[in-house]
């Protein structure tokens, strides 16, 4: 898949964060690198989680959301699989500017599928 291809996916899935919580991503840029600094990421959050400033902070650089191209293309089953597995990877990583820690995103995912799950069922 080119880039571009790819780029449009990311924009897909940063559209998919409901408005309540894309309304609150200020300062912060998502990019789409190819290939990550160590393997088994999709996704990395670089910055101060949201959770952790405050008023009194003096100006910073943007938070970066990096999500890997190569990693997706290699693990998606299909077009619908990678989408999907874009979808979570970047609300994995918005979940981290908010300010949670890794145990923590884990378990709101597995809510988040089980509340999935629940209204797919007729």
């Amino acid at each position: 898949m080119s880039p571009a291809e790819f780029d449009k996916l990311v924009e897909k899935a940063i559209r998919a964060i409901p408005p309540r919580f894309r309304r609150r991503l200020h300062n912060v840029v998502f990019l789409v690198e190819r290939e990550p600094p160590r393997p088994g990421l999709l996704g990395l959050y670089h910055g101060r989680p949201l959770a952790y400033r405050s008023v009194s902070d003096s100006f910073h650089l943007p938070d970066h959301i990096t999500i890997f191209q190569g990693p997706h293309e290699r693990l998606a089953s299909s077009p619908a699989h990678l989408e999907q597995m874009l979808e979570e990877t970047v609300w994995h990583e918005v979940a981290h500017y908010f300010g949670m820690d890794e145990p923590q995103v884990r378990s709101a995912e597995r809510r988040r599928r089980l509340a999935t799950r629940r209204r797919e069922l007729p």
